[in-house]
């Protein structure tokens, strides 16, 4: 056989065929899961009037993927990716239609919901690595970056659909109708996996050293990541990144309705959700810097610059502009960073160090949740209140009044990811991240897997 890569019969590589299928499978079921997650969460506010309940709701959601996501990557690379793929969307599925079922012979209580969320999120902790994994395997070398950029696009095309649909699709379908299109969703998704074939990669000796109990395996994504300073850094970066993300998404409400109408608010969320798919377009076309790094920390760079200038005045046009620009680094920053996670870390261990490397972002999550809203309400608020301790100072800049304190946040959040930037850059080992650590895939793994 040669050496070349299958292509199909358009010329369009096998690889990448495949990996456009299961993408599209992939936003689909994405798009069905939030538009329920979204209804769900709407239902549970409903019915209690608790914010409490609806957090905790969220806290189901997040738990697993923190818990579970270590040994999910044992299980991705002991089988084959598609495998992982497809319990994802099977056991999410599933886990609906029982919300179905509870649905339509009885009352859907609050328990119900949060063991299903639960559940589902479980089955949910083996999707984003194991695809993460599969692209390696699917997409040349090359053009990684341009798949993440891609996947990017499939976020926010599911983020910028669901809640739309789902708002619209709830008054006539209510909520029984919204958990069928989910559904459907994963059924769809199934179908689309099953028409493909994921190469499983070959057994590697870092594989062949990680293999030991159970406990073991777990925890060797984690050693892997700690044995290799550039990619230290690069999870601490993508870790601030996140927290600032989960930061801005929890005040930027009550900040945007200190000083505005709530049609305003739905209006600039709507242009930072335009921002992230604009840059994912850019990021998919593009496929990021010849210095991957580069691509990560300039955009965390500008991402503070702008975090900086939302807290500056209570503006509209100020706000909406920094929600774009910010939101348009997003896809830079994530597509960037996992373009060089799959370039260095070995296919065969990719899913535990995937899964650790997830676990770590996810934690941002609740850590901004549990921070941001006490320290804007006893903290920031009362500092810039009229008469507050800084009103006379900082308050002469920024203003002072409801929601000037967390514009001070916004101000410091942004320094601090600044500093991080520039940290990062002067940190060698993460600024040389890809010249010091060589490629784990080959030039022609396409070639190999094609021969098997």
């Amino acid at each position: 056989m040669s050496g070349s890569v299958s292509t199909s019969a358009q010329g369009v590589p096998s690889g990448i065929r495949t990996f456009l299928i299961a993408w599209l499978g992939q936003v689909i079921s994405a798009t069905g899961a939030r538009m329920t997650n979204f209804v769900l969460s709407l239902h549970v506010y409903q019915r209690t009037g608790s914010v409490t309940q609806f957090a905790l709701t969220s806290l189901f959601t997040v738990l697993p993927t923190v818990l579970l996501s270590p040994v999910a990557g044992v299980y991705i690379d002991r089988g084959d990716r598609r495998r992982a793929l497809l319990l994802s969307e099977c056991g999410s599925g599933v886990c609906t239609l029982v919300l179905l079922g509870a649905l339509r012979f009885g009352e859907l209580s609050i328990w119900h919901i949060n063991l299903a969320v639960a559940a589902i999120s479980t089955f949910s902790v083996f999707q984003v690595p194991a695809f993460a994994s599969a692209t390696t395997l699917l997409v040349p070398r090359e053009h990684l970056g341009r798949a993440t950029g891609l996947v990017q696009m499939g976020e926010a095309i599911a983020e910028l659909l669901s809640p739309a649909l789902a708002g619209v699709l709830v008054v006539s379908l209510e909520l029984r109708g919204i958990l069928l299109i989910d559904v459907v969703s994963y059924a769809v998704a199934l179908l689309l996996l099953l028409s493909v074939r994921i190469p499983r990669p070959a057994a590697s000796q870092e594989a062949q050293a990680a293999s030991s109990s159970l406990l073991g395996e777990a925890t060797y994504g984690m050693s892997y990541i700690r044995e290799r300073q550039g990619l230290r850094g690069l999870m601490v970066i993508l870790w601030v990144s996140s927290f600032g993300v989960q930061v801005v998404w929890t005040l930027l409400t009550p900040l945007l309705l200190s000083f505005t109408t709530e049609a305003v608010l739905g209006t600039i969320l709507s242009v930072s959700g335009v921002g992230m798919l604009a840059g994912s377009v850019l990021m998919s076309v593009w496929g990021g810097p010849s210095r991957l790094v580069y691509g990560v920390l300039g955009f965390l760079l500008l991402q503070g610059v702008v975090l900086f200038s939302g807290g500056l005045r209570p503006s509209v046009p100020l706000v909406a502009s920094a929600a774009f620009v910010f939101c348009f680094c997003m896809p830079f920053i994530n597509g960037c960073n996992v373009a060089i996670w799959q370039r260095k870390v070995e296919p065969s261990v990719q899913g535990r160090v995937f899964a650790v490397r997830r676990m770590v972002m996810t934690t941002a999550g609740p850590v901004a949740y549990l921070l941001a809203g006490p320290l804007a309400d006893r903290v920031f608020e009362p500092l810039l209140a009229p008469g507050g301790a800084l009103a006379a100072s900082v308050g002469q800049v920024i203003g002072t009044g409801t929601g000037r304190g967390i514009g001070l946040m916004f101000l410091l959040l942004g320094v601090g990811t600044v500093l991080t930037a520039v940290l990062g850059y002067l940190n060698s080992g993460l600024r040389q991240v890809e010249a010091t650590l060589p490629d784990a895939v080959p030039e022609d793994l396409h070639a190999q897997l094609s021969q098997r």
